[in-house]
């Protein structure tokens, strides 16, 4: 039987580490897999030795950052999140997966047993991606269906639609290094209970910017830095909002919002842009976050 999701911190929890071999073979037991654990072990060690006044500058959901399969602490926030509001039918749809051995729900569909869509732009992605679920997941494969597309405004509705996709679900994720915002504003086939998108945190955190729509965005093409892309933390927050969604923070490396439908959020409390807001700590390590937006700011915005 697998792990309940609300439960996984209770069971992964620290006096429940007085065995290791214990507590391998729970995990085992419950299809949780060794990547897993050594990354709960790693964020607890640390958890142990930072200072407080560093503890007292994190959210309590970036306290909970561990990769497993996500490119940063994502799948941590998100078992958080999901534990502290349950979950409903344990559906997902993610875009801009890439290969899909790096995204925020392949440790959903590996090691928890959720089922959804997954699409990108690329066909060698798309090949490459579709073996790599076949070999973890075998004849449960097909609970995860890869599709190649390149999402637009135009064709979001259509797509999920033609997919079997609609109504409620608990999870969406958008990185599409582009229209991220405005394929989000133009979607009305579902209704995700957590949504993950990725901002654009070279804009600060008090600009409400987003990039022009273009069905062809190419980050590059439009500046060789790749920082002109998406929205800014304020223009998503406000869409959010309007679409019936509360912000409750960021993961620490400047990457991904995430925002809880309030009628889920009963648990999670609304973080303001100021707090939830990371600089890219990528990018920080060439550019201020000042010099990123130096770089862009006489290219086309739209201001909401």
């Amino acid at each position: 039987m697998k792990i309940p999701l609300a439960n996984f911190k209770s069971i992964l929890s620290i006096d429940y580490l007085k065995s290791l071999t214990s507590l391998r073979k729970e995990l085992n037991d419950n299809g949780l897999n060794s990547k897993m654990l050594a990354a709960f072990l790693l964020q607890q060690k640390y958890e142990s030795l930072v200072g407080e006044k560093e503890q007292g500058q994190r959210l309590e959901i970036n306290k909970s950052e561990i990769k497993v399969y996500s490119q940063n602490g994502e799948d941590g926030i998100l078992l958080y999140i999901l534990a502290k509001i349950g979950v409903q039918n344990r559906c997902f749809v993610e875009f801009g997966i890439g290969d899909g051995t790096e995204n925020n729900t392949a440790n959903l569909a590996l090691n928890f047993g959720w089922h959804g869509l997954l699409m990108d732009c690329k066909s060698d992605n798309v090949a490459f991606a579709k073996r790599f679920y076949q070999n973890r997941l075998g004849p449960r494969a097909s609970r995860v269906k890869i599709i190649q597309c390149l999402v637009t405004t135009e064709n979001i509705n259509k797509v999920l639609l033609q997919n079997g996709v609609q109504g409620e679900i608990d999870l969406l994720s958008i990185d599409i290094d582009g229209n991220d915002y405005w394929v989000w504003k133009a979607m009305s086939a579902i209704n995700p209970r957590v949504v993950v998108i990725e901002y654009n945190s070279s804009m600060g955190h008090e600009k409400s910017l987003i990039v022009k729509y273009d069905p062809n965005f190419d980050r590059y093409k439009k500046h060789p830095t790749g920082f002109y892309h998406g929205a800014s933390l304020a223009a998503l927050t406000k869409l959010a909002n309007s679409k019936g969604y509360i912000l409750v923070g960021c993961d620490s490396t400047g990457v991904n919002a995430f925002f809880v439908r309030k009628d889920a959020a009963h648990w999670l409390p609304e973080v303001s842009i100021e707090k939830a807001y990371f600089p890219n700590s990528r990018r920080l390590e060439r550019y201020s976050t000042l010099e990123q937006f130096e770089c862009i700011k006489h290219l086309d915005f739209d201001y909401v």
